[in-house]
């Protein structure tokens, strides 16, 4: 997830629908709320818990340049990846 000026947070969920509206709703206390994280920016969906922990523990340990790339591998323009879902969910 990213703020509009570039700060960046790394997190695993079991529900990234939900997860991702409370951070556009400040539900999420914190860190995300603090600097107002809200645009999903990047995910990798996995099928095993272990192995997503393990995927957020090494994204975390990176460097913010080699983050940044991974984002914008798939996400050159850092566009909010939830916003279809968010007005789906508003209908």
């Amino acid at each position: 997830m990213a703020s509009k000026i570039g700060v960046l947070y790394t997190g695993v969920t079991n529900d990234i629908l939900r997860r991702t509206y409370g951070h556009k709703n400040n539900s999420n206390l914190g860190f995300t709320k603090k600097y107002n994280v809200k645009r999903l920016v990047h995910f990798e969906p996995f099928s095993d818990i272990s192995m997503a922990i393990q995927r957020e523990k090494e994204i975390k340990g990176w460097v913010r340049k080699k983050k940044i790339e991974l984002i914008e591998i798939k996400n050159r323009d850092w566009k909010d990846l939830s916003d279809d879902w968010m007005k789906s969910q508003r209908k």
